[in-house]
């Protein structure tokens, strides 16, 4: 903990401005450049804790990226660490959207234009696609987590619920299945 409250504020302003900045595609493609960056990089978070921001930030209102930035700057500084964070990833967004409103109308039908957003879609996709494979890999840790993973696997292919729905259902499986773990342990 005392690592984290070294870290200051325009160290976290600019760290999340830079993840604001370089990652395209919203909140599924941030997902690799956060843990780098607050994991791997700066050890403000462990990777469990960012995978419980990222969940409850897919469950709040909001955008799950700000939600993240939110919840790793407010347990590094505090209130205040929260807000900075939230607004150093905002920040890029907010001026690049500036820009491209003003100019998107004169260069959306080049067909430069049109294939370089074809190309970031697909590169979009590997980037997300690696952060499932990584979380994957921490989380889907034994035959309970592999269980509740098929299960909200299968569920979100053939339903159509809420995310949110899934969230709170894996939620109290986890809870369950530790349940019956912890009685196995005391029986």
């Amino acid at each position: 903990m005392e690592a984290e409250k070294r870290a200051g504020l325009w160290e976290l302003f600019f760290t999340f401005a830079k993840i604001g900045a370089l990652t395209f595609g919203g909140g599924y493609a941030m997902l690799p450049m956060l843990q780098r960056e607050v994991v791997e990089r700066k050890g403000w978070s462990t990777e469990a804790e960012l995978m419980d921001y990222y969940a409850i930030g897919q469950c709040t209102p909001g955008v799950i990226a700000v939600n993240t930035a939110t919840f790793v700057g407010q347990k590094t500084r505090g209130d205040l660490g929260g807000v900075v964070a939230t607004l150093g990833v905002v920040f890029p967004s907010l001026v690049i959207i500036v820009i491209i409103a003003g100019l998107i109308h004169n260069f959306a039908e080049l067909a430069v234009v049109k294939n370089a957003f074809a190309g970031v879609r697909v590169c979009v996709c590997v980037l997300i696609f690696n952060a499932v494979v990584k979380l994957f890999k921490s989380a889907v840790t034994g035959p309970a987590t592999a269980g509740i993973f098929l299960l909200v696997l299968l569920g979100s292919l053939f339903l159509d619920w809420s995310p949110v729905a899934f969230v709170l259902i894996a939620a109290m499986l986890g809870i369950l299945l530790q349940n019956i773990k912890e009685r196995g342990k005391r029986a």
